[in-house]
């Protein structure tokens, strides 16, 4: 799937994929359900070239970007004098993709008018042209994508029921980034690499506190926001070892970032929520390492803090607390070691 750009290895998206494939050959509809920036757009493409339509038309529509006077005669095609500048007939998506695939981005956007013939077409492939009473046919084989929860959109009355259950007869979850755990950083690895050979500067170096930070972000704005964040790394930061402070100016929208106990809103702060209950939790590293593990979202969480390395971490922040207990005994789970922040020295 290299030739698709398509990166990771995470269940959730291999799942994805494989459906993707196993659909492709089968004529049904799909539907491609998905954050924004998650990468829904590769999934109808795939389909396609693993069809028997492969070597016909394939066609992507943006729903939402075509205004909704003018959508029925993008997707369906107008006779000449059909509205004022109808000065030819127009051929629409259906006619031209005649035999192929089309794509439907956005497909939650379409005006209820235009869910109605899109329903017609779904069922028996028939359309008309706007301003004809002809009757067309057409073999098309729909893909269509949204971010949108439909089944809420069907509740508030925007979207027609039997269209979702009529383009539903496939439906692939694409999983959003946050989700797709180690995935993350491959995609930062590869577009680091592209984009300094792209703008042939030196590749960026990830301290470990950056890259956890990195990790833990949410990515609201997923693939798309990662890329773009690396892309601009590459071009700022060339040849950097980057700390979390540097990461941290490229990544803006803050409540993106992992939250431990709703304390948390970026790895700055978590550390400040780490002494913090390190002292509520009288010193006890180990109890402290259980909270946090059990305070992170599954599907968000990176690696257990290692307390027991993190003595640089201790002695640049002795202004938190003069003393405090580090590790702790593997039989008795008493403290090993103590730190005096103060004069550095341990026992």
């Amino acid at each position: 799937m290299l030739r698709y750009g398509l990166i990771g290895k995470s269940p959730l998206y291999l799942a994805a994929m494989e459906q993707a494939l196993k659909v492709a050959p089968v004529d049904l509809s799909v539907l491609i359900i998905g954050e924004s920036g998650s990468g829904k757009e590769v999934f109808p493409r795939i389909i396609h070239d693993h069809s028997r339509r492969k070597h016909e038309k394939y066609m992507a529509v943006n729903c939402g970007a075509i205004p909704a006077g003018t959508i029925n005669s993008e997707l369906f095609g107008h006779e000449k004098g059909s509205f004022t500048g109808a000065i030819s007939d127009h051929k629409g998506y259906f006619e031209d993709c005649d035999g192929g695939t089309l794509f439907l981005d956005e497909v939650a956007e379409l005006p209820m008018e235009t869910q109605a013939l899109l329903l017609r077409v779904l069922e028996s492939g028939e359309y008309m042209r706007v301003g004809s009473s002809d009757v067309r046919k057409t073999d098309v084989r729909i893909v269509a994508a949204t971010n949108k929860n439909l089944e809420n959109a069907i509740k508030e009355g925007k979207f027609r029921e039997d269209l979702y259950y009529r383009l539903c007869s496939v439906r692939i979850d694409v999983p959003p980034l946050r989700r797709r755990g180690d995935d993350i950083w491959l995609l930062i690895r590869r577009f680091s690499h592209d984009f300094s050979e792209k703008y042939r500067t030196p590749e960026v170096e990830y301290s470990d506190e950056a890259k956890k930070a990195m990790l833990s972000y949410r990515w609201p704005g997923n693939v798309r926001q990662l890329k773009n964040v690396a892309e601009q790394i590459a071009l700022f930061e060339a040849g950097n070892r980057l700390s979390v402070e540097n990461v941290a100016k490229y990544l803006p929208n803050q409540e993106g970032l992992v939250s431990v106990d709703g304390a948390v809103h970026d790895y700055m702060h978590e550390r400040e929520y780490i002494f913090k209950m390190l002292y509520k939790m009288q010193q006890d590293v180990v109890a402290l390492q259980s909270a946090l593990q059990e305070r992170r979202m599954p599907e968000t969480a990176t690696t257990t803090f290692q307390l027991n390395d993190e003595m640089e971490l201790l002695k640049r922040d002795s202004h938190k607390l003069t003393k405090m207990n580090i590790g702790a005994d593997d039989d008795t789970g008493k403290p090993k070691k103590i730190i005096d922040l103060n004069s550095h020295d341990t026992t």
